[in-house]
């Protein structure tokens, strides 16, 4: 039989105290506590969050894995839910109940804009952990755009009014103003960052194609593995996370991460999802509901390198 001499070169030694600084597939056994450990590769994971109130898609969202928003549906609902990391509970209704929307900023201070009400509209409400209350109309009235930032900071992207749009809009907490144009016009696509920092990807084509946005000028970025649109996604410019979105014949479970130059698969989620929600960071992602009339929750937590017990179980 094959000993672990033989397979790292080095026998297992025993020590009273864990090592600082130990390598990749290092074990050793400590003697103060009498346990066999090691130093191990723990893979990206999607694990099962608590079910949304209702079922929905093609709406806005924001916030955190651990205090997320959702608002507005495909029914041009104004219903608002609210995550705590474990389970949605209702929120402040909207004023203008509407589909096709987009949102940024955190649980207690949220922006929602744009969307379809009867109609495209440019119509913006701002959240503050309770209720809405009408923000600055978008510029340009649109649906099927996306959003970054926050409520005093914002950024509305591209989107669809009866053409696909290029045109970027920043808010300031009061009013909208023009931005730089993306240099491909395009919807339901995924936004994530800051007004300073944006980034978007995907959308109708579907693309594979990433934007960066530095404040006033979009430039090309790292391609994502998979061209695809109606997606989601968070983080930030230098580390976002996209997920879900379809090709146009079904949704996708696909995941990649963005490191700032260029995009990498990881673990699937465990539900095909598209037009739903993404909150968080790259390291602590969520993703909720979706086409058609989806309630699940995953959230997401990055791979990484750990000292771990070793078991015979």
């Amino acid at each position: 039989m094959t000993t672990f001499k033989e397979i790292r070169g080095t026998a297992i030694q025993s020590v009273s105290t864990d090592p600082s600084n130990p390598e990749v597939g290092q074990i050793w056994y400590n003697n103060s506590i009498g346990v066999l450990k090691g130093y191990a590769f723990t893979p990206a994971a999607w694990a099962s969050g608590g079910n949304m109130g209702t079922g929905r898609s093609l709406f806005g969202s924001c916030g955190t894995q651990t205090a997320g928003l959702a608002f507005g549906s495909v029914a041009q609902t104004g219903t608002t839910e609210e995550y705590d990391g474990s389970a949605w509970t209702a929120g402040g209704s909207l004023a203008t109940g509407r589909r096709d929307l987009s949102g940024c900023g955190i649980q207690t201070a949220g922006l929602a804009f744009g969307g379809n009400a009867a109609g495209v509209t440019g119509v913006t409400e701002e959240y503050n952990g309770t209720s809405w209350t009408g923000g600055g109309n978008l510029g340009t009235a649109r649906r099927y755009l996306a959003g970054a930032g926050l409520q005093t900071a914002g950024l509305a992207i591209g989107g669809f009014t009866t053409t696909a749009l290029a045109n970027t809009e920043e808010y300031d907490g009061s009013a909208w103003t023009g931005g730089g144009n993306l240099a491909t016009a395009r919807l339901i696509l995924g936004g994530c960052g800051i007004q300073t920092a944006g980034l978007a990807f995907g959308g109708n084509g579907p693309s594979n194609s990433t934007e960066e946005y530095d404040g006033s000028t979009w430039t090309a970025g790292g391609n994502l593995g998979t061209a695809t649109q109606s997606l989601m996604g968070c983080g930030t410019q230098t580390a976002a996370l996209a997920f879900g979105g379809s090709a146009g014949g079904g949704a996708f479970t696909a995941t990649e991460e963005y490191d700032g130059s260029a995009w990498s698969s990881t673990t699937s989620m465990t539900t095909a999802r598209e037009l739903g929600g993404g909150a968080g960071t790259q390291t602590a992602g969520l993703a909720f509901g979706g086409y058609a009339s989806i309630a699940s929750t995953e959230e997401y937590s990055p791979s990484f390198f750990s000292t771990q017990t070793i078991t015979t179980s």
